[in-house]
């Protein structure tokens, strides 16, 4: 049976034809080069059956890309990285907190500011230059959940609120962000692009994603770390290290975890790999 007659089950439910182009992509951004590429997609290819998930094609293609490279793995399982943010939304606020910071803001998290009616309690707060955005962050630890059109609806409104408490002031906010880990739905981003609010979600907008912004500045999450324990991944989110490259700089964190001295060197080299860009 040819590829594309295979039907293949998403994680919502949904069946959708198996397509070659897309494993492609996904396998590509990982950084392995089109031999190993072309390998996987064959090695693939050969175990589909009628109605396997897409879960089992990511486990198959993730472990075949760790074999080769482990970076690769690393690169491949971003989606899936960001997700381990949860289950609490706190540390996807820290971490588009970071990504932000990277790229030349000035960031706090969690900050309260006064609106003409009432005080709200900003997820991320950044300024550059002419640039005063207000970001809330909507974490979803399920990939079937989207962004509906009442998230930006509610969002703008206190966006609004704050505006117009600050609208006479020199230092007044002039962008709302609407940040999530998975998807807008159409009338979400119909609405946002109507009223002005920027919205950034795993695939949008277009060539400046999420996934895009990640892979251009190579800001990692640590969650991407093939070497890490899931426990040594939270005991690093609670202490406000989100970012490989924050790792990689401040590597006694790994000490405090009471990693030994040849596995430290390991993950040293993953996270200082992944930092670059």
């Amino acid at each position: 049976m040819k590829p594309k007659n295979i039907q293949i089950v998403k994680a919502s439910g949904n069946k959708v034809s198996f397509s070659i182009p897309k494993l492609r992509h996904s396998l590509a951004r990982s950084g392995a080069n089109k031999k190993t590429v072309e390998q996987i997609i064959n090695k693939v290819r050969d175990e589909l059956y009628q109605g396997i998930s897409t879960k089992e094609i990511y486990n198959r293609a993730f472990a075949l890309l760790k074999k080769e490279k482990a970076i690769y793995a690393s690169k491949y399982k971003l989606k899936k990285a960001i997700y381990e943010l949860g289950p609490t939304g706190f540390p996807f606020e820290k971490f588009i907190g970071a990504v932000l910071s990277y790229s030349g803001y000035t960031v706090e998290v969690g900050k309260v500011l006064q609106g003409k009616c009432v005080s709200h309690e900003i997820d991320v707060v950044a300024k550059k230059e002419n640039q005063y955005i207000l970001a809330e962050c909507k974490f979803h630890s399920e990939k079937t959940t989207s962004c509906n059109v009442k998230i930006p609806l509610y969002i703008y409104a206190r966006f609004k609120d704050i505006q117009e408490k600050h609208k006479s002031a020199l230092d007044c906010p002039n962008e709302g962000w609407v940040v999530t880990n998975t998807r807008f739905t159409k009338d979400a981003i119909t609405y946002g692009n109507c009223v002005g609010l920027y919205l950034l979600s795993w695939d949008y907008p277009k060539d400046n994603s999420l996934k895009d912004r990640i892979d251009r500045l190579g800001l990692y999450p640590i969650t991407v770390s093939t070497l890490l324990t899931n426990r040594e991944k939270q005991l690093l989110l609670s202490k406000g290290i989100v970012l490989a490259r924050q790792l990689a700089k401040n590597d006694f964190h790994l000490d405090h975890l009471g990693i030994g001295e040849n596995r430290k060197k390991r993950i040293l080299l993953e996270v200082k790999t992944l930092s670059k860009n």
